[in-house]
């Protein structure tokens, strides 16, 4: 992880701000529909701050500049900002967050500028009101990017076909997932809904891209009412099959055309309600429904409050409760995507401990992904591969790059969290191992984190409960020790989707009390333990969401709990079977011979891995 220099970028964005009257600038790290990851010409607070971890905000003024990250960057972003730059840990006591550092430094009637199509109208309307009560500031939208300006060797945007997802893997057509949104759409007295997120617009429509790097996703909006629906993409992008699979039942239009078209949206979204005899709307005119992500730009170009209803989106919701075909799709990529991993974890000690070879951490990532790439549906990866060794494995979000990464050392702990995307599903796994001689700190902190995935896996919850309930069964024997980690214990997973997905999780944020756990979610299931500069533990499983079989019904509700898919074993030399109770050792003896059942089909001709299979499942 390289530092870079920005203090011409900082200059000259400075000038920019000055031309445009414009004293604190804000700089998110997302794209103009709020995407967690983002296309390369969309990586503008990367470029403006040198830093290059997917969650930040920067905020620059004539003589400052601040980056604020959570507790899975505090390590990556003190290695890669420059002196230019002060680092805000979010999270800790007495570090402000950065809308609080903005609002300090625009004291004294200052204007703070943003682009209005990288913040979402939610949030800009709350910094909006703290600046003019605080600072007697003000919030203004500059229409130009103003990074864009000064990023003279700026990527291109891309170009890829999009594709249909068959509903054999999708297990239900896009014209029953429209008919069920305007069901909603219907249910809350609105004229239609226009929608943003893009994943959420591939689900609706059963169709894929490649526009963002490991997300089979395209640059797209959509526009659903309850007679017509138009998707804004590129026509260049669109298949003849993609055209045929949506026929007539799907207008399409430029990608650009949809700020333009924005008035007319609301105005015929409204007439046609009209049309319909819904004579109350004279009264009280019925809303567009946008998603609570939106950005701020799209609510303003749609009317703003008076005009549009911001929400949870129904789609986000719907996405995240799987259907049958999409969870018997995760059950059986697991199984396969496990098999790629046993057989590379086999290769690996092997190399390093019988053949004594020298392998760095891409090199062991580019050999993970060769074998990945042979199993059935595969598509691609679902992430950068965070192949870590030793002191490299307390980065939570370490990514190692060619030339800059160190050589996997066999006498220190090995992390290994990687991803693929396949036709029938998105896989997420993260191990731990070592090839040598562990230390009792890593011993132990291993097992009291597997002592973590095996609670959260056999939690049992009624209905209603939310993942910001449940967090502490994963940490609760970490905290005995005085033991933490600063992430989520669990994030929503995507099928053939984004690998993050809300909007349901499992962690301390307030967000993860908002929406209960239904049955049907996927979720990550992964504790860990990080000393700096020493070793980092991580162990995360797949597990979806089931009604559980219980001895009583109390409340009459049904009881939820979870099913793993993962089928990766876990490393004995760094369990301690003395810190296990009876319950867990049965669990993971009865996990590991599930493990054994479900793969070592795959190795029949295959001595090495079958037997390092062999060694790893066997009773504790």
């Amino acid at each position: 992880m390289e530092t870079v220099d920005t203090s011409k970028r900082l200059a000259h964005l400075r000038a920019l701000m000055k031309k445009h009257a414009v004293d604190v600038y804000i700089v998110p790290s997302e794209d103009s529909h709020q995407s967690e990851y983002i296309a390369p010409c969309d990586a503008r607070r990367a470029f403006i701050c040198g830093f290059s971890g997917s969650a930040g905000t920067a905020v620059i003024t004539q003589d400052k500049a601040a980056l604020a990250t959570d507790g899975r960057y505090f390590n990556q972003a003190s290695k890669q900002l420059d002196a230019n730059w002060q680092l805000l840990k979010q999270g800790l006591e007495d570090v402000p967050t950065w809308q609080e550092w903005t609002t300090e430094q625009a004291e004294g009637g200052k204007t703070v500028g943003v682009d209005p199509t990288v913040i979402t109208a939610i949030e800009a309307r709350k910094l909006s009101e703290t600046l003019k009560k605080k600072a007697n500031a003000s919030l203004v939208g500059v229409k130009e990017n103003l990074v864009d300006h000064i990023w003279t060797e700026r990527p291109a945007r891309p170009t890829e076909k999009v594709i249909v997802l068959s509903e054999k893997y999708a297990g239900k057509s896009f014209k029953d997932k429209l008919a069920e949104l305007r069901k909603e759409i219907g249910k809350k007295k609105a004229a239609g809904m226009v929608v943003s997120m893009l994943d959420e617009i591939a689900w609706l429509f059963n169709l894929r891209g490649n526009d963002i790097p490991y997300n089979p996703v395209f640059f797209s909006y959509a526009a659903v009412t309850p007679k017509t629906a138009t998707l804004y993409v590129d026509s260049t992008k669109m298949s003849s099959e993609a055209l045929d699979y949506l026929g007539d039942a799907v207008a399409i239009k430029p990608y650009d055309a949809l700020f333009s078209d924005l008035n007319a949206i609301s105005e015929n979204a409204v007439a046609e309600a009209q049309e319909n005899g819904e004579t109350e709307i004279k009264v009280k005119p019925k809303k567009l429904l946008l998603s609570n992500k939106s950005s701020w730009a799209l609510s303003l170009g749609l009317g703003g409050e008076e005009k549009v209803e911001e929400s949870r989106s129904p789609i986000s919701d719907a996405k995240a409760i799987k259907n049958e075909t999409e969870l018997e799709g995760m059950r059986q990529c697991h199984i396969r995507d496990g098999a790629a991993l046993i057989e590379y974890f086999a290769w690996l000690e092997d190399s390093l401990v019988n053949r004594q070879a020298q392998i760095d951490e891409v090199q062991g990532a580019e050999k993970l992904e060769q074998i990945r790439s042979k199993g059935e549906h595969f598509v691609g990866l679902s992430f950068d591969t965070i192949s870590s060794t030793g002191p490299n494995a307390a980065v939570i979000h370490y990514k190692p790059e060619p030339g800059n990464c160190s050589v996997i050392d066999p006498k220190a702990v090995y992390l290994c969290d990687s991803g693929a995307q396949y036709f029938d599903g998105t896989t997420d796994t993260t191990r731990t191992l070592h090839f040598g001689t562990p230390t009792q700190m890593e011993i132990k902190s291993y097992t009291l984190v597997l002592k973590g995935v095996i609670a959260l896996d056999r939690a049992v919850f009624p209905k209603g409960t939310t993942g910001f309930a449940i967090d502490a069964f994963a940490r609760q024997h970490l905290w005995r020790e005085g033991l933490d980690y600063r992430h989520g214990t669990g994030h929503g997973v995507g099928s053939f989707l984004n690998v993050h997905e809300g909007p349901i999780g499992i962690g301390t944020r307030s967000a993860y009390s908002e929406v209960s756990l239904s049955i049907g979610n996927v979720i990550s299931d992964e504790p860990g333990y990080y000393e700096d500069g020493n070793f980092g533990i991580r162990i995360e499983n797949m597990i979806m969401a089931q009604e559980a079989k219980t001895n009583h019904k109390f409340g009459d509700k049904p009881w939820i709990g979870f099913e793993h898919v993962t089928m990766v074993p876990m490393c004995r030399k760094l369990i301690d079977p003395l810190l296990l109770d009876p319950e867990e050792r049965d669990w993971l003896n009865n996990y590991h011979k599930e493990v054994w059942d479900k793969t070592s089909p795959f190795f029949q001709n295959d001595d090495r891995t079958t037997t390092w299979l062999q060694r790893e499942t066997a009773i504790i």
